[in-house]
């Protein structure tokens, strides 16, 4: 049997947001684990995956630390960070993580980045460690709505991404990478958020298409430039 560590991060309660779903779909994942998502799936049948669940504040100096602490402590195959998007539909899945702090809003420490590199010895961007294609079909079997988004912006989610995929540089073979969450909505067919119980199954579907990559890796899915 071959074990696969996960860690699935999210961010502590955003103002004004009661449900919270990039804590509570780490938090689901990580007490139920995969559930029955793997059952009729030949390619990780011999695969055990366990799902741990980080929290952190929405500040660009506290939350790498804490981040980086558990990917220490877990030492993960697989690391998906995800944040809330208040604006979206349905499920951002980011593409690259750009070398850029600009923002004029403060962070949860009541700070303004001075500077505007996350790395001045960094490269300008790095991609997602993630199969998007694959996720995505995951998504279109599912009827979860879902789409592909540029980067995760300037503000401390992109600075969280683009140090977890600096950090996914210089490990063996980890994959990471950073999903955007939308509110959580309860009606059916809402036009603006999907309801829990979708957040929660597009959670195990990225975790089983992005373990399934690892243990069988294949270019078609591979990340969608």
């Amino acid at each position: 049997m071959q074990e696969l560590s996960v860690v699935m991060s999210g961010f502590d309660p955003y103002e004004d947001v009661t449900a919270n779903p990039a804590l509570i779909v780490p938090d689901t994942l990580a007490e139920q684990g995969m559930g029955g998502a793997m059952d009729s799936d030949d390619d990780l049948k011999d695969v055990a995956i366990t799902v741990h669940a980080v929290h952190m504040p929405v500040s660009f100096s506290k939350a790498w630390p804490i981040l980086e602490a558990a990917l220490e402590e877990h030492r993960p195959q697989i690391v998906v960070a995800t944040g809330l998007k208040r604006a979206s539909r349905g499920i951002l899945l980011e593409r690259c993580a750009i070398n850029v702090k600009d923002t004029n809003r403060p962070d949860a420490d009541n700070k303004v980045p001075s500077h505007h590199v996350i790395n001045a010895a960094g490269p300008a961007a790095y991609w997602t460690g993630l199969p998007l294609n694959a996720i995505l079909g995951a998504f279109a079997a599912d009827e979860i709505p879902a789409s592909l988004s540029s980067n995760a912006g300037t503000f401390v989610c992109n600075a969280l991404f683009y140090k977890l995929q600096d950090w996914a540089s210089r490990q063996g073979r980890t994959l990471s990478g950073f999903v955007n969450l939308p509110p959580v909505d309860e009606r059916e067919h809402s036009q603006h958020g999907l309801t829990l119980d979708q957040q929660i199954r597009a959670g195990r579907d990225v975790i089983r298409e992005t373990a399934r990559y690892y243990v069988k890796p294949i270019g078609v899915n591979t990340l969608i430039a």
